[in-house]
């Protein structure tokens, strides 16, 4: 099982390779996975999904094919950390908005409709994305980064959300950019988990944190995490986050990050 969804997860990096896979029915088997009570086949399977949802037609997919229930899942009660990361992550970029053109129209499936329709799926995910983000924000860090902004108060909050073994994770330029446009996401939930997964793509001493750097300095990201940042109505996560990212960048100039 787990060399099976690995394979997928590795072949589904390739955005050709991932249009194919959901084309060919591969969504279903991965979701069958996701859901086994065999906790090392959880990674490869989030993997492999949070991989093929960043497609909105594959995201569509694993909607009808009753993958949110199976992410939540994943993201909730999974022992493996990037299990949860990766679910959260899918979850994500299935509810940013570039799916609805393909539910638009589409009959409501009884996976769907189990779950209180589209609508219902849509909140089920946010609910769980938002705790997700929420287990790694210790609150009381929080308020006093907030109140200071030093540096010595942002780093606590930054050990404590680390996810080490995301520093592994080597995301491309679109995929970094699907994050930074999410940070300007109507919904806060998104707009927290984004800055979230940018802390976790670009802590100093992950091995692609120049990699992500570089992407971000190229892009000229640092304009929108700043706003993100500086924004009243933003969740504290996102501003704090954002705050973060911006700290890290420091780190890989953009003379240095190539």
């Amino acid at each position: 099982q787990e060399r099976a969804a690995g394979a997928l997860w590795g072949l589904s990096v390739s955005e050709a390779n991932s249009i194919a896979i959901g084309r060919e029915g591969g969504v279903a088997p991965l979701i069958t996975l996701a859901c086994s009570e065999a906790e090392d086949v959880h990674e490869t399977a989030a993997g492999a999904l949070w991989n093929l949802a960043f497609n909105p037609g594959n995201a569509w997919h694993i909607v009808e094919e009753g993958g949110v229930p199976a992410l939540v899942n994943l993201c909730s009660s999974s022992g493996s950390k990037m299990a949860r990361f990766m679910a959260a992550l899918a979850l994500a970029y299935m509810f940013d908005g570039r799916m609805n053109s393909y539910a638009v129209g589409s009959a409501v499936c009884e996976n769907v409709a189990k779950c209180g329709g589209l609508e219902g799926v849509r909140r089920l995910a946010m609910h769980h994305i938002d705790v997700f983000v929420q287990a790694f924000s210790k609150q009381q860090a929080l308020s006093v980064a907030a109140t200071s902004w030093a540096p010595t108060a942002l780093m606590i909050v930054a050990d404590f959300a680390r996810i080490q073994e995301a520093g592994h994770l080597r995301c491309s330029g679109a995929e970094v950019m699907r994050f930074v446009t999410m940070l300007r996401n109507g919904s806060p939930v998104l707009r927290a988990c984004a800055a979230f997964a940018l802390l976790q793509f670009t802590m100093p001493g992950g091995r692609h944190a120049m990699h992500h750097a570089s992407l971000l300095h190229k892009a000229g990201a640092g304009r929108i995490l700043r706003a993100a940042a500086a924004a009243a109505t933003a969740p504290l996560q996102a501003k704090l986050f954002s705050r973060i990212v911006l700290r890290n960048l420091e780190h890989y100039p953009a003379d240095a990050a190539v």
